[in-house]
């Protein structure tokens, strides 16, 4: 068993879910502070989530491609990220962002904002207030966006295989080796990988629920020692 997929699903994976994990943060910072379009961008930003994979990946193909506006730029540079890992973790990022961007704006929205009012109130700067009391109180929810955003890269199939391909070890993931033995007629092969993909994510959704408890737990605890 040719163990390429796993290792490439990771990588794609990891790399996915720390870009996201900044840029969910910062979207959902932003639209909370909008107060004009808000609904617009909020609808942008959640839009990879609704949209058929395939529809994404031919969007990001437009982007990257040879003749995109981004793809034109990278040539000059002598770069391509069409057929390449570096493309699965661009689709894997736009995929995957939504999930990270609504867990830490739901997270941001259901902080008691009258402890942001009385940071304001002694002299705290919106940086300090950000890092040193909003992130902190919503780190829970955050970190399940985390958890949820890289099961979902983990599981990529329709963008990546639009813009990154299925080229086996060099882009071929775990959803895309599924995909070839079943192709292929080889259900034994594709089992083998569906019980693994389950499994990692599993135990991710499995580890993100326990984490979470025990914060909800040492947060109650913290707030009956203050009473």
């Amino acid at each position: 068993m040719d163990l390429s997929p796993l290792w490439i699903s990771v990588k794609v994976a990891g790399c996915a879910t720390m870009i996201t994990f900044f840029l969910g943060i910062v979207a959902a910072r932003l639209v909370l502070r909008l107060d004009r379009l808000k609904g617009v961008v909020d609808g942008l930003f959640t839009l990879p989530m609704v949209l058929p994979p395939t529809v994404v990946g031919f969007f990001l193909l437009l982007l990257f491609g040879k003749n995109g506006l981004f793809g034109q730029t990278l040539a000059t540079l002598g770069w391509s990220v069409v057929f390449t890992w570096q493309g699965a973790v661009i689709a894997a990022t736009v995929v995957s962002f939504p999930l990270m961007y609504r867990a830490t704006r739901g997270a941001f929205e259901q902080m008691d904002p009258n402890l942001i009012y009385a940071a304001r109130t002694l002299g705290a700067s919106e940086a300090w207030i950000f890092l040193r009391v909003m992130l902190p109180l919503c780190w829970p929810g955050v970190a399940a966006g985390a958890i949820l955003s890289f099961a979902r890269a983990l599981g990529e199939f329709g963008a990546t295989t639009m813009l990154a391909g299925n080229i086996p070890g060099r882009t071929q993931t775990m959803s895309l080796a599924v995909y070839t033995a079943v192709s292929n007629n080889n259900r034994a092969m594709a089992y083998k990988w569906v019980i693994v993909i389950m499994a990692i994510s599993f135990v991710s959704i499995y580890l993100m629920n326990r984490w979470t408890s025990r914060q909800e737990k040492r947060g109650r605890s913290g707030q009956g020692a203050v009473l």
